[in-house]
């Protein structure tokens, strides 16, 4: 099928409808030309609202660490976003937001990746992401996942923590994170983007 067909059909998706706390609202940014692809676990409240991916301080970091501007996280098509799940799960009472449904990655994912041939590198930011994606090859936990990312390069994959505000304890934990992953990922980035 072609991309955008399948675009659409996801755009139009209702299959979790009457499960959310909201009516879905479908969040992906891809392209034919999209040779990074950035992995998250699920739009939050912003971004369902905004229907733009990373509208929020999560996005401000994650554009910090890519090495990037809003313009050119928006406007160069070579960067696309498809997270695990592609609506709001809603916000857990608890703190947080509810991990997106397993089932939307199931109806989509092999889909829309078969559909970006020119995937060079995804980033898998989180652990959900990761687990989607590495199966077996994931560790114990997202922290020795990522500390493991040169294990992943051959495939093109980098896991990443997620840039929300929740982690910053977890990134002055780990210092390796930014002197390490960090240049990696600009370097990759800047490569991807170059003319």
């Amino acid at each position: 099928m072609p991309l955008d067909a399948l675009l659409q059909e996801i755009a139009a998706c209702r299959a979790c409808a009457g499960e959310l706390p909201h009516e879905p609202r479908p969040v992906t940014m891809v392209g034919r030309s999209t040779r990074l692809l950035i992995c998250g676990q699920a739009p939050g409240r912003r971004v369902h609202e905004s229907g733009v991916p990373f509208t929020d301080p999560s996005g401000d970091r994650l554009r910090r660490w890519m090495g990037v501007n809003s313009e050119t996280f928006y406007g160069d098509r070579r960067i696309g976003v498809a997270a695990m799940a592609f609506c709001f799960p809603g916000a857990n009472p608890k703190g947080g937001d509810y991990p997106p449904p397993p089932r939307c990655a199931r109806l989509w994912r092999p889909r829309l990746l078969a559909a970006l041939p020119g995937v060079e590198l995804t980033l898998l930011v989180g652990g959900y992401a990761q687990v989607w994606a590495l199966g077996d090859r994931v560790k114990a936990n997202m922290t020795e996942t990522v500390r493991a990312w040169r294990d992943y390069e051959a495939q093109g994959l980098l896991p990443m923590p997620h840039p929300s505000w929740r982690n910053t304890a977890w990134l002055r934990r780990n210092p390796w994170f930014e002197d390490e992953v960090v240049p990696h990922l600009r370097s990759r980035v800047h490569q991807l983007l170059s003319p």
